[in-house]
């Protein structure tokens, strides 16, 4: 009787054991990737069939650290109609791999580390290594977190082992000149001066593209410069706003020539480092540079560039 129940025992241990390891393989199998995150997520089935598509899935759910602003499905619907597309199978695969990867950046980046100012997310420009930049513009009258002036964060910090998911509420496409332009308050004047000389359609789209762009800051259109302007004539406005734009090349900060450039508007600039010299003559800074967009590259500048002007 001893021996059957010795025996009992030892059967009862090890059908115990035996479950305990089953819940621990249970335990240990849930993908806590950012991939394995999104799929359980009902609000991100298109995400995650996006991902499946343009061969991201397993990127999200392997080893490194990525923030992942991730559009809901209502953002990927939005996204289709808007674009001409009946599904996402209408989407060209190329395109929607750069579409996602314009929405992760690589590192973990918690809500409360966002700051205003550029990042680089994984997209790049064209077959370069030139990654598109996004601008988080986090001083917004609604405390909420703008990207590129078109997605807010919906929720928050949704931490996993390979990094954190944001959702957003919209897609995040590759920005244009124009788009980063306006997504960025520092260049509000230059926009709305872009815009009242009809020249936005240009730099949004591709027909003269690449543009390199040296783009002057608000702070740039002091009152002096302001007077000047509008003093020009229409065709004097358009030329002014034309210098300050490269045609056909993608210019990085590390490429510029130390031979004179040849602006849109046909007007010569010199560079010397981070110092452009006018046809006026005058010095102006570079101050920022290499915001990638998706159809050229903006240098930021502290003064507004002038061709040579009629007497």
């Amino acid at each position: 009787m001893k021996k059957l129940s010795k025996i009992m025992l030892v059967a009862f241990i090890a059908i115990l054991s035996t479950s305990c390891n089953d819940d621990d393989s249970s335990e240990t199998s849930v993908d806590n990737s950012i991939t394995g995150i999104a799929s359980r997520n009902a609000n991100l089935s298109i995400l995650v069939q996006a991902l499946g598509k343009a061969g991201l899935a397993s990127t999200l759910q392997g080893s490194g650290q990525y923030t992942v602003f991730a559009p809901t499905n209502d953002a990927f619907n939005a996204f289709l109609d808007a674009n001409g597309f009946d599904s996402l199978d209408d989407v060209p695969e190329a395109t929607l791999k750069q579409i996602l990867l314009n929405h992760v950046v690589n590192g973990k980046v918690l809500s409360t580390q966002l700051t205003t100012g550029y990042v680089k997310t994984l997209a790049t420009y064209g077959t370069t290594t030139s990654n598109i930049s996004m601008f988080i513009n986090t001083s917004t009258a609604e405390g909420t977190k703008l990207f590129n002036g078109v997605a807010n964060v919906a929720t928050a910090n949704i931490e996993a082992s390979n990094g954190v998911v944001h959702v957003v509420d919209a897609v995040i496409g590759i920005p244009t000149v124009v788009d980063h332009a306006v997504a960025n308050p520092n260049f509000s004047t230059l926009a709305s001066l872009l815009t009242a000389q009809g020249l936005v359609p240009t730099l949004d789209g591709t027909a003269s593209a690449p543009f390199t762009v040296f783009a002057p800051l608000n702070s740039a259109f002091d009152t002096a410069t302001l007077n000047l302007y509008t003093g020009l004539n229409s065709d004097g406005k358009s030329a002014v706003l034309k210098y300050h734009v490269v045609a056909g090349a993608n210019v990085l900060s590390t490429g510029i020539p130390t031979t004179p450039i040849t602006t849109f508007e046909t007007g010569l600039l010199n560079i010397a480092g981070t110092v452009i010299t006018d046809e006026e003559g005058r010095n102006i800074n570079i101050v920022l540079t290499d915001v990638q967009c998706g159809n050229g590259i903006i240098h930021a500048i502290d003064k507004v560039l002038l061709p040579n002007l009629p007497e």
